[in-house]
């Protein structure tokens, strides 16, 4: 990999470039500072052992999506592993708020949220050498996805790295700790491809790198069961929604066998919503099939709904 390799336009992270994004005041420790500002110590333990949490929220119409079940998320992983935000919820929740202010956003706009153990005394593991609170920090920036990955679906390679189980390393934590991931992320785009797919430790589907993974078989919605993938709020709300609608839904083990006879399939992230995939290994699937289309279509109604689970921005002065 070269540093200078440009991201695939249907990545699934990629994004529309976006000028203003120069601009954007980044919130650090209680400060607003601008983006090429905006710095943390060599010590933190965050960049010293990827020690910490993160939650990733998206702006829709002054709407923040499913906002409640971001910060639970957030503050649930944290208690899982002792670290001590040093804010509440309501707190917590105001810092995305104002950030999203001072950058004059209401729409189209993702925020990263981001908490540390802190900085250290010293570059090591034990969580003893935290000198103070934890560090947080959040980006805002202008971030919607590109039109050719919701156009054309995602190309996904099958990595030979495994989802790990909770006793080896807990996927349902949003830990900054990633590099298992990036490493199925680089197999996929040296073999061609947009995003791993990755099984679990029995050989199972479980999800992809960075998105969880769906398929279509005769009708129904497939899901893996949740054990070894990643906790992830579309995730649910797309289960939900399905069900809702009379969708059939299996959550449980199947194989990659039965992915490449799929009839469709997507994947699901807070700022794409579904992506539809268009093949798998090379077997091409048909990347906007009909109830792609509809849970689509029933998703974004759910994000332009006035429902309680969004948290909305105060009205413009």
């Amino acid at each position: 990999m070269h540093a200078d390799s440009a991201p695939s336009k249907t990545s699934s992270q990629a994004y529309a470039p976006d000028a203003r994004n120069d601009a954007v005041l980044v919130y650090v420790n209680g400060q607003f500072v601008p983006r090429h500002q905006a710095v943390v110590s060599v010590f933190d333990a965050g960049y010293v052992c990827g020690d910490g949490v993160w939650e990733g929220v998206r702006l829709v119409d002054g709407r923040i999506i499913s906002f409640d079940a971001h910060i639970d998320r957030m503050y649930e992983g944290a208690k899982s592993i002792a670290l001590d935000i040093g804010m509440t919820r309501a707190q917590m929740k105001q810092v995305v708020v104002d950030t999203f202010l001072r950058n004059g956003m209401r729409d189209g706009a993702h925020a990263r949220l981001m908490v540390t153990r802190g900085v250290k005394k010293t570059p090591n593991q034990d969580p003893r050498f935290i000198i103070g609170g934890a560090t947080v920090v959040c980006v805002a920036e202008h971030k919607v996805v590109t039109p050719e990955a919701k156009r054309n679906g995602l190309k996904l390679f099958t990595s030979t790295l495994r989802c790990s189980g909770p006793d080896v390393f807990d996927l349902r934590l949003n830990s900054h700790s990633r590099l298992n991931l990036i490493q199925a992320l680089i197999q996929a785009i040296q073999a061609g491809a947009d995003e791993a797919l990755m099984l679990d430790p029995n050989g199972f589907v479980s999800s992809c790198n960075s998105t969880n993974f769906f398929a279509v078989r005769g009708g129904a919605l497939w899901t893996s069961s949740g054990r070894y993938c990643f906790n992830g709020i579309t995730r649910a709300t797309v289960v939900r929604l399905a069900r809702e609608a009379g969708i059939p839904v299996h959550e449980g083990d199947f194989t990659l066998a039965e992915v490449y006879a799929a009839d469709e399939a997507f994947v699901t992230g807070t700022l794409a919503g579904l992506t539809p995939v268009s093949s798998v290994d090379g077997r091409a699937l048909a990347p906007l099939g009909p109830l792609t289309q509809r849970l689509d279509a029933l998703y974004r109604a759910y994000i332009a709904s006035a429902n309680e689970a969004h948290g909305a921005l105060p009205a413009a002065a």
